[in-house]
C-alpha cells in the first residue's frame, strides 16, 4: 500500500471508532427509544464501514463478506424496530 492510502485508511478508522463511541453513548443515554434505534443504526454502518477498511488494509475478501451481513441484518433489525415503534408488534396476527 502506498503511503497515502495507508494514511487515509488510518484516518477513516479513526474516525469510525469516534463515531461508533458516540453512537453507544447516545444508545445508552437517549431520552427517546427513536433515539436509541437511530443511535444503533449508526453504530451497525460505522461497524460495516470500520469492516470495510479492514478489508482494504488487508486486500482480503472475508471482510466484505462480513460487511454485507452486518448491513443485512442491521436493515433488517431497523425495519423490525421501527415496526415495534410504530404498532407495539412486529409480526402481525
Amino acid at each position: 500500500m502506498t503511503d497515502f492510502l495507508d494514511f487515509a485508511v488510518n484516518f477513516a478508522q479513526l474516525c469510525f471508532a469516534l463515531a461508533m463511541t458516540c453512537a453507544a453513548i447516545r444508545l445508552l443515554r437517549g431520552p427517546a427509544a427513536q433515539d436509541r434505534v437511530l443511535a444503533l443504526d449508526t453504530f451497525y454502518i460505522n461497524g460495516m464501514l470500520t469492516l470495510l477498511m479492514l478489508g482494504i488494509r488487508s486486500s482480503t475478501t472475508v471482510y466484505f463478506d462480513m460487511a454485507l451481513l452486518i448491513a443485512l441484518f442491521g436493515f433488517v433489525g431497523s425495519i423490525a424496530l421501527a415496526k415495534f415503534l410504530l404498532r407495539g408488534e412486529v409480526i402481525e396476527p
